[in-house]
């Protein structure tokens, strides 16, 4: 099972420590920073008293949460009768905190109600306005995450005029889950970077703030799958305090480190941060921390695949959850402790703990978190033998990642430009070598001719015979000098292995197209848009480890030959990047479109491809759109904004079961109120039919396995 902030086979970034679905995602986002919740009071010297007792249980229960819960109960009993509303307001904030961390959610919800139910009694402003941002959550429950954040959007005013620091930064916490839970990165960085910011005027426990910040942020990089930067982040944290400072955070902290870690691969490292993380937890007895550090742990072990050590972790880490009552530590431990189990042999023991967390999971509305515990299931009776279970998880994790999908392709395409970029700059150092290179040919040359003048000057006749020579050796370089720019012109714009036109000289028609658009606007000549069709080779790494790297490249060269093939005169194919291909078809109705990906799809999938004996079955997935789109003026929907829905619409044709296509018709409601949802999730535009969708399914497979030379290699289609 992956572990807390781990990326999972399937690419699922999970945010707790099990698979915690988004409603108890954001519980956990109040049990991280509800403790750094505070009341402005006045100033009253009994007040003060009571306050600074509170931070010293407060500050106990940061390396002994259990202590710090009792002491904190028992001066919650024996409080003076008179003590003021905000102190009690305060109190319970903290007691609430203590509750989840100790595990026990019940309990920590309870006491939030008391509190909002005090604040509503006694009327206290900036309770209140606390408690109106916490409002949130409950309106997410009823009515999901656009109402819930349309709400905190509305509020921003009052919460930025109200002149407390703890709302603002309570409010930005708050919002930044929101965000990030939506695939809204950008929106919850600028969240958590202004709560840095605020961390240092907070009245209380500024530090604890700045680490809960940065432990969020690490968390955030690694939704984005970038450990790199989650790394930097817990970096950052461990420099505010450390493990004897501030345990309970230390932990955390260095959780998440270990699954930065991971995610790059560096798996003893990782391993060492879980360990060191276990160790405080139990050494100042914060029971949450343990059994979440063994989780993790457990879950490493699976990776290593040291099964009889994951096993014995995942045992002590649903033993602890139990205890806690902890029903979602439970069924995360019972993940990997049937996973472990499996891999041992113990194939239909561990089969049935992991369908036990699978119902725990689905009773609970968390889909996205059953579909990945499936797909690992899957693998396992996979690896087991277990075939006919295996194929049969699979088809059951299809279903529901159809009912699940969403869209964070934006994220991809960046990464898409990012890579495009350092193509960019590597193709920059060769066209400045080449460069060189011709100018040193060029100055050769000059050199020649000034040696051809002088000596028809000095020696006149008598050295004609060999000024001829040198001559004709002068043209010879002329020649080569030519046919070197030529090769640079062709390179700069061609994909060396395919032949087929690259990025470069698609940007260089898209630059000149502009001027062409606006003409035959004007001149009225402008009849049918632009369309472009974005493939990708269905299961291409695949190909690539059964055959080899030579046969990948057959591949790529023979579905270049054969979009060429298929596609008018008129129109352009190019390599997009690694087995991504690009048709850009000018002036074409939606009914040629269609057409042509209807032949593009047969074109490469009708006919297995072949290479001396091998017999390779290929098929592609594609996403098209037209330019403009559903008449929306370029200057709110142009080329590069279409590619990027193109881009989602080839996602969500992988998703379906690829060797298809999936085209975007026409806008059903106003681009003012689609565009924003379809630029940056499809799916969502789609479900909420604000775009109509043609589908275009490619030809049939056969999926019985292939003979290479006697050879049996599985399809993997």
């Amino acid at each position: 099972m992956r572990h807390f902030f781990h990326k999972s086979a399937f690419n699922g970034i999970r945010k707790l420590r099990v698979f915690h679905g988004v409603k108890h995602y954001l519980l956990w986002q109040i049990s991280v920073l509800v403790l750094l919740m505070c009341i402005a009071f006045p100033g009253k010297a009994d007040d003060k008293a009571i306050m600074q007792e509170l931070d010293t249980i407060q500050t106990l229960s940061d390396r002994n949460n259990e202590e710090g819960l009792r002491q904190l109960l028992e001066f919650k009993k024996n409080l003076p009768a008179d003590t003021s509303p905000a102190v009690r307001l305060e109190i319970l904030s903290v007691l609430s905190s203590l509750y989840f961390d100790a595990g026990n959610t019940k309990l920590g919800r309870q006491t939030l109600t008391e509190l909002e139910n005090l604040a509503k009694q006694v009327q206290l402003k900036d309770a209140l306005l606390t408690l109106e941002i916490y409002d949130a959550y409950n309106i997410f429950e009823k009515s999901g995450f656009a109402t819930a954040v349309a709400h905190l959007e509305k509020m921003a005013d009052k919460v930025a005029n109200s002149n407390n620091t703890n709302a603002q930064f309570r409010y930005r916490a708050t919002l930044a889950a929101f965000y990030s839970s939506n695939f809204r990165f950008d929106q919850a960085l600028k969240q958590y970077l202004d709560m840095l910011k605020l961390s240092d005027q907070l009245p209380r426990r500024q530090m604890q703030a700045k680490m809960a910040t940065w432990g969020l942020i690490s968390g955030l990089y690694l939704q984005m799958k970038d450990p790199e930067k989650a790394l930097t982040a817990t970096t950052e944290a461990l420099a505010v305090s450390s493990s004897s400072i501030a345990p309970k955070a230390f932990v955390e902290i260095s959780i998440s480190r270990g699954v930065a870690l991971s995610s790059l691969k560096r798996n003893d490292e990782a391993l060492k941060e879980y360990e060191s993380a276990l160790k405080v937890a139990k050494e100042e007895k914060l029971p949450y921390m343990v059994a979440l550090a063994l989780f993790n742990i457990a879950d490493q072990y699976l990776i290593k695949k040291d099964y009889k050590r994951a096993e014995a972790y995942a045992r002590e880490a649903m033993a602890k959850s139990e205890a806690m009552e902890d029903s979602w530590g439970v069924a995360g431990a019972k993940v990997n402790l049937g996973l472990a189990l499996g891999y041992q042999g113990k194939v239909k023991q561990g089969g049935d703990l992991v369908k036990e967390s699978i119902a725990h999971f689905d009773k609970n509305h968390a889909k996205s978190d059953v579909e990945t515990i499936i797909g690992e299931l899957s693998h396992m009776y996979e690896a087991a033998g277990w075939y006919k279970e295996a194929l049969e998880q699979v088809r059951q994790q299809q279903k529901l990642s159809d009912e699940i999908f969403q869209s964070d392709r934006a994220k991809a395409v960046a990464a898409l430009q990012e890579e495009f970029d350092s193509e960019q700059r590597k193709r920059q150092i060769e066209i400045l070598a080449k460069d060189n290179a011709l100018k040193d040919a060029d100055i050769k040359n000059h050199r020649l001719k000034q040696m051809v003048a002088l000596l028809a000057s000095l020696v006149g006749i008598f050295g004609g015979c060999f000024i001829y020579m040198l001559y004709r050796r002068s043209k010879k370089l002329n020649a080569q000098l030519q046919e070197v720019n030529t090769q640079l012109e062709f390179h700069a714009v061609r994909d060396a292995l395919t032949g087929l036109h690259n990025r470069r000289s698609f940007i260089n028609l898209m630059v000149n197209r502009t001027g062409r658009v606006e003409n035959e606007r004007r001149e009225g000549a402008y009849r049918n848009p632009d369309c472009m069709v974005l493939m990708d080779i269905d299961h291409f790494k695949n190909i690539n480890d059964t055959w080899g790297h030579a046969i990948g490249d057959v591949v790529l060269k023979e579905v270049a030959t054969r979009l060429k093939n298929v596609v008018r005169d008129e129109d352009m194919v190019m390599r997009w990047g690694g087995e991504e291909f690009l048709i850009y078809s000018p002036k074409s109705n939606p009914e040629q479109i269609t057409s042509l990906v209807e032949r593009v799809l047969k074109t490469i999938g009708d006919k297995p491809f072949t290479h001396g004996a091998v017999t390779i079955p290929v098929t592609v997935t594609a996403g098209f759109i037209s330019v403009p789109f559903s008449d929306v003026p370029e200057e709110f929907c142009d080329w590069e904004r279409a590619l990027q829905i193109a881009d989602m619409a080839l996602y969500l044709g992988k998703t379906h079961g690829r060797n298809r296509a999936y085209g975007l018709a026409r806008l059903l409601v106003p681009h003012e109120d689609a565009l924003p949802t379809l630029t940056h999730d499809l799916a969502a535009a789609i479900r909420d039919n604000m775009v109509e969708i043609i589908e275009v399914i490619g030809p049939p497979q056969d999926l019985a396995p292939i003979t290479v030379s006697g050879y049996h290699a599985a399809n993997h289609a």
